[in-house]
């Protein structure tokens, strides 16, 4: 398996296959509307209007397994993300990361990337995972970890 044999169903409901991204740097992480770290939002859309036209995409995977921190329907986090934060990258259908029904491509970024002391529990929201244009997941990012201390990893895979 390698990240492009994975799909995901966007916020609209279509069916997505993460192949349409070879051959660009992802960045995949799993967001709130009310979590104490949705303000990286701003960041995150920094960093994306930044790269994007140098091969950046970030994919952002609402989830509600962190204190119910996300518990609207499709059209509440899309008038959410866009009217506060302005933000304009791909947003996908509300997802588990953890658990009997996390997402396969969850399941697949926890296994090459595991967390703090081998873990491969989702701990919070905004969690991050980096992809580099080869599919490979390079890293694993902590929610306390700013979108412009990531900024320099993905300058240098750009």
């Amino acid at each position: 398996m390698e990240i492009y044999d994975f799909s995901a169903t966007t916020l609209d409901g279509e069916e997505c296959r993460l192949d349409v991204y070879r051959g660009q740097v992802l960045l995949i992480v799993n967001v709130a509307s009310k979590c104490g770290f949705t303000p990286q939002y701003r960041g995150l859309e920094a960093l994306w209007r930044q790269y994007r036209e140098r091969g950046l995409t970030i994919l952002r995977f609402p989830c509600d397994q962190f204190g119910h921190q996300e518990p609207g329907d499709a059209a509440e986090i899309r008038d959410f993300c866009t009217l506060n934060y302005e933000v304009s990258f791909p947003l996908f259908a509300k997802i588990d990361v953890n658990g009997d029904h996390a997402h396969p491509l969850y399941r697949y970024l926890k296994t090459e990337q595991k967390g703090l002391l081998g873990s491969e529990s989702i701990k919070w929201n905004f969690t991050k995972f980096l992809v580099d244009r080869s599919g490979n997941v390079l890293k694993r990012y902590a929610s306390t970890d700013t979108p412009e201390k990531i900024g320099r990893d993905i300058e240098g895979l750009l």
